[in-house]
Formats: structure tokens, sequence, C-alpha cells
């Protein structure tokens, strides 16, 4: 009989898909960025990419259902801005998901949660809202701050 090792108990050794403890969330308690921490990332943003999925499935499939119909002028320019809207959005999440593949990219090269910039960790609570989220909160500032200032000149 093969002896099984539990890895949940060690947040340095791999940890397989859906093998995180019920309810684990990062803490600043344990290693940063541990094969723990990098699981439950990995997990989070493919849940976020398969939502976006399931959503563009979901506007496809009503736009083949509801074809433009509406006999009035005035509804049909209703309907047609609430798609031109909703096309907007889809193409938003569209470049959303690289975003995501390219964290996705970052976890398996061991680079995900560091700043590009400074190479300092970016703050659990920062991934956590943005987990696509490539700067610290300070090298994101400055460089929102020197973009401003390139499109003033």
């Amino acid at each position: 009989m093969a002896t099984v090792f539990d890895h949940r108990d060690d947040p340095e050794k791999p940890v397989a898909a859906n093998d995180l403890p019920d309810g684990y969330r990062p803490t600043a308690d344990e290693p940063f960025m541990n094969a723990r921490q990098q699981q439950y990332f990995r997990e989070k943003l493919l849940a976020w990419k398969d939502a976006i999925h399931r959503e563009a499935a979901g506007t496809l499939n009503q736009l083949q259902v509801d074809s433009l119909r509406e006999a009035d002028l005035t509804d049909r320019a209703s309907s047609e801005t609430d798609w031109s809207i909703e096309l907007r959005t889809r193409d938003r999440q569209r470049k959303l998901i690289s975003k995501i593949d390219a964290a996705l990219r970052r976890i398996e090269e061991g680079e995900y949660g560091y700043c590009e910039v400074s190479g300092e960790p970016i703050s659990l609570a920062r991934l956590e809202a943005r987990p696509i989220a490539t700067m610290t909160v300070d090298a994101q500032e400055r460089h929102e701050r020197n973009e401003k200032v390139s499109r003033e000149e």
C-alpha cells in the first residue's frame, strides 16, 4: 500500500489543485508566495477567467436569440446602444483575460506577487483585491503620476 503524504501541513510543498484547506486565505504569518499562497491565487485567477468565459458565452447566446427585431426606431436604437455597451464590456474582459494569463505565467515562473519595478513583494491585500497587480501601490502611484505628467506635456 502506497503512503500518501498530505502537503497541506507544509506551506512550502507543492499544493495540488483543490487541495487547499477549507476557507484558506493567505496571511502575513506564513512565508510570502509559498506553494499554498501560489495555489490560492492560481485558483482565484482561474475561477475569475472561467466566470468571464461563462459571461461571454451568455452574451453570445443572448445576441443570437435576441437579434434586433424591434419595429419601433426608438426601441431599436435603445437596443443597439445596450448591445454596444455590452460588447465594449466584453472587449475589456477579453483584455482582462490576457492579464489573467500573464499572472498565471508569473505564478509558474515564480515571479507572481513581486513588483515588476522594485522587486518588492506586493501586499497580500492588494493581490486579494486585484490578483493581476504587477506593482506595489507606491510603484503604481508613481507610474500613474509619471503618465499624467507625460500626457500634460
